[in-house]
């Protein structure tokens, strides 16, 4: 009887270890409700908490993005919108002994049109499950990419800063400034990531199979990705160097931690309180005189003398 009430696994359908749909976490689908979004990394603990703002903090201390709704609330902050493409679908097969299998993969664009862009490719055995899964790659994958002038500065940024090449199995694109007002010179499939990564005025050209799509666009990502990589003069001056956000708010993240731990069930409220409360500075701690002065006898003289600044 027991072994009946139980099911398979450790639990059955109905929760447990291997539960399929209620318990604490839900089943396979997550954690709680499907609505409201449960952080599971400490980036986006930190987001949610509103501790980081934008997606620059994230890029500047290269910190990898292991969830989408991270890219979402970062993106809402900066009052802009998210739009997607679907760049191409295409079905795929595999030989087994009962037969081909086939499944479909597709290509996502995505971008924010204010320099980030991302490309997502997922397979699935359906259509609509495919594009889902792309979209939640491209944003996963989501970059910035760096704008900048044609001739004088004038106006807002409109084009790339340098000539840059990407490459994708036989597909190689290269892109080069262009004038204000020349548009984007390039063909239809790579015109629209350029639109999602706000690069208005381009020349491109390609060489390659062009007709696989996927290579084309992949190419053409690679290409955006090098616009951070040339150090040009501009970003010769010495910069002033930040903490991390995990540094920087360790305190608050060992904390909702600990809260956590302690009453599972009031993770919300944990979280809430570290969103209100603000960064606490760094006090250095009192040290008392008659100890130092007894540390400093028990040095050698070599140390007390003052460094020789070359």
């Amino acid at each position: 009887m027991e072994g009946q009430t139980r099911g398979r696994g450790f639990g059955g359908r109905g929760g447990g270890r291997g539960g399929r749909g209620g318990g604490p976490r839900g089943g396979r689908g997550g954690f709680g409700r499907k609505d409201e979004w449960t952080p599971l990394t400490k980036l986006g603990r930190l987001v949610k908490a509103g501790k980081i703002q934008s997606l620059e903090e994230v890029y500047t201390h290269s910190i990898p993005i292991k969830e989408a709704p991270i890219v979402d609330r970062l993106v809402s902050n900066a009052k802009a919108e998210l739009s997607d493409e679907i760049m191409c679908i295409i079905s795929v097969q595999k030989q087994t002994k009962a037969g081909q299998r086939t499944r479909f993969k597709a290509v996502v664009a995505t971008g924010d049109k204010m320099g980030h862009v991302g490309i997502g490719i997922k397979v699935a055995k359906e259509v609509q499950i495919a594009i889902k899964g792309a979209l939640l790659n491209a944003k996963i994958n989501l970059i910035p990419v760096r704008r900048g002038y044609w001739g004088s500065r004038i106006g807002a940024v409109h084009t790339i800063p340098v000539k840059v090449k990407g490459k994708c199995g036989s597909c190689v694109v290269r892109m080069i400034p262009a004038p204000r007002g020349t548009g984007q010179v390039a063909a239809q499939v790579t015109k629209k990531v350029l639109q999602f990564s706000g690069i208005d005025d381009v020349y491109t050209s390609s060489t390659g199979h062009t007709r696989t799509r996927e290579n084309f666009v992949r190419a053409l990502f690679e290409a955006l990705k090098k616009t951070y990589a040339f150090l040009t003069p501009d970003l010769w001056p010495k910069t002033d160097f930040i903490k991390s956000p995990f540094l920087k708010y360790s305190k608050d993240l060992q904390a909702l931690e600990e809260r956590k731990a302690k009453d599972p069930e009031k993770v919300k409220e944990a979280e809430a309180e570290v969103a209100a409360e603000a960064p606490e500075a760094e006090v250095a701690p009192e040290v008392d005189p008659e100890v130092a002065a007894e540390a400093a006898e028990e040095l050698p003289s070599e140390c007390l003398e003052p460094p020789i600044l070359f």
